[in-house]
């Protein structure tokens, strides 16, 4: 099992079939601008360029994966095209990380991380935030949520454009009795995400992305099985909203 890490082109273009890369599986073209709160981070690591997903939660913070705090970090919101220097993208640097303080790599316990801007975003119809669901909310399993990132569209597939697809949240028995991942699920801090009867998945550039469910971000990109194949988990972002109004509200040097 492996947290989804991708390395940009010429990177991506090395990896076997059935590796890690970066993908939105089963799904389409975003219409351009269509989710403003998508956040696309460029981190610059001892092992390469690498990137992740995330989400702009308020004008100076990101909300992205704990598993994606190597290296130095700019944020770029309003893209669609990132390899296009696009009028309505706007490049900020990152001031300070946060990743949860109980952040647990092994076990892949609280996989989220906040991120501090060094200046505020402008809000416009391009970039724009996203709500965040109340303490303790359940999404129902059988509920059609979303997805988006950029990377490989399949195995052998790249692709610099956002891409989105539908994920059924799925009962948390779905990824406790998977072999694969049953070690490390935890229902009250994770979200199952993705019918196993469907070739439809996140994969590794999407992590720290959204899983939006009626326009909240009910979830963040984690980790899911070797194989790419669904279902995924997802961090369940309604258990951490006391430490995420928390960390926002502290004075910042």
């Amino acid at each position: 099992m492996q947290v989804y890490v991708w390395m940009l082109l010429p990177m991506a273009l090395l990896l076997p079939p059935g590796a890690w890369s970066g993908e939105i599986i089963g799904g389409r073209v975003a219409k351009p601008h269509s989710r403003p709160y998508m956040a696309f981070l460029k981190r610059q690591t001892s092992k390469g360029t690498m990137i992740c997903g995330g989400f702009l939660v308020r004008k100076d913070f990101v909300l992205t994966a704990a598993h994606c705090a190597e290296g130095t970090n700019t944020v770029i919101l309003g893209a669609h095209n990132i390899r296009r220097e696009e009028d309505t993208q706007q490049k900020i640097s990152v001031r300070r990380k946060f990743p949860h303080p109980r952040y647990n790599r092994t076990s892949i316990e609280n996989d989220l991380m906040l991120l501090q801007l060094a200046k505020p975003a402008e809000l416009n119809k391009e970039v724009r935030t996203i709500q965040l669901p109340r303490a303790g909310n359940v999404v129902e399993p059988g509920s059609v949520c979303s997805v988006a990132g950029w990377g490989k569209i399949d195995l052998d597939t790249t692709t610099n454009i956002l891409h989105e697809v539908e994920l059924e949240v799925m009962e948390d028995g779905t990824c406790q009795e998977d072999q694969e991942m049953r070690r490390h699920y935890k229902p009250s801090v994770m979200m199952c995400a993705g019918d196993p009867d469907e070739e439809k998945s996140s994969f590794s550039g999407d992590s720290g992305g959204p899983l939006v469910c009626d326009g909240m971000a009910q979830g963040i990109v984690s980790f899911g099985k070797d194989d790419g194949s669904p279902p995924r988990v997802f961090t369940r972002v309604s258990a951490y909203i006391p430490w995420i109004r928390k960390t926002m509200r502290k004075p910042r040097d």
